[in-house]
């Protein structure tokens, strides 16, 4: 393991439309940036990153509007894209991408612009499957903004949680006397930007996934939310030649909590995947 993967220097890469995104990188060879989700800073990766580190170049880093990145007023997905784009150019010129709930979504919205990836691993994107819960309103991202502008940052907490997640209304109430409770807090401006990575109502944007040209694979966990399977499923068959794996007993939360579990999975995805153009899965 090199010195860069115990100790990493913060480093910043301008955005298209100038914004400063921070990053860091640890270990050597070739790169993949890990994408966090919701409520998430690049300190979230940090444990999966510690563990790729001696096998490849593992970089994190803050979206925009978290940690260390700046923001401007007008966001959009593409915005978000371009902050990838940023990241490539400055590891190498390309790069894999491996991304967690919206942060998936957020790298299979990349791969279906054609940016020069050489893999895409997708933990949970929680698209949402016609029948297995109530979908978010088309309107939450608006009514979060309004509550963030009116000061009421823990309020638009608990409405992401139990609208846009599906967590009850019960278990929200008692988490917010957690001491995690005032770091959901405290990047609650940036929920919006997780609702329109994913899309209206969450739904599953087949015809553009259908674009995506790059190794795939869908990873979902055997303990997760009893949506997460089929979802995985139907995510799986929209990309060309992807692949569905479940991994036994690992969570949502799992890129965070349970690091080590996840390495073989992705050190042989990619190892060993083979772009065919055919759809295919293991599960």
């Amino acid at each position: 393991m090199t010195m860069a993967s115990h100790q990493p220097t913060l480093e910043r890469a301008t955005s298209a439309d100038g914004t400063a995104i921070a990053f860091e990188r640890r270990g050597s060879g070739a790169p993949l940036i890990l994408i966090g989700g919701a409520f998430e800073e690049r300190s979230a990766s940090r444990p999966l990153a510690q563990v790729l580190a001696p096998h490849l170049t593992a970089v994190t880093y803050d979206r925009r509007g978290r940690g260390d990145s700046g923001d401007t007023d007008a966001y959009s997905v593409e915005r978000e894209v371009e902050d990838l784009d940023a990241l490539i150019r400055a590891v190498g010129g390309r790069a894999s991408l491996f991304g967690h709930s919206s942060g998936a979504c957020l790298a299979l919205e990349t791969a279906a612009r054609g940016r020069p990836l050489d893999h895409v691993l997708a933990y949970e994107p929680p698209y949402i499957p016609d029948g297995s819960r109530r979908r978010p309103g088309a309107d939450l991202a608006q009514r979060l903004r309004t509550l963030v502008a009116e000061g009421h940052r823990d309020d638009a907490v608990a409405l992401f949680q139990t609208e846009g997640v599906g967590i009850p209304a019960e278990m929200v109430k008692g988490f917010r006397s957690t001491p995690l409770w005032a770091g959901l807090v405290g990047l609650t401006h940036t929920l919006p930007y997780d609702l329109e990575v994913t899309g209206p109502g969450s739904a599953l944007p087949a015809s553009r996934l259908g674009a995506i040209a790059v190794p795939t694979v869908v990873m979902v966990g055997s303990a997760s939310f009893d949506w997460m399977l089929p979802s995985g499923r139907d995510t799986t068959a929209a990309i060309p030649g992807a692949r569905l794996l479940v991994l036994d007993g690992l969570d949502h939360g799992s890129p965070g909590s349970n690091p080590t579990a996840l390495v073989p999975a992705i050190l042989e995805f990619l190892r060993e995947s083979q772009f065919t153009g055919e759809g295919s899965s293991s599960a």
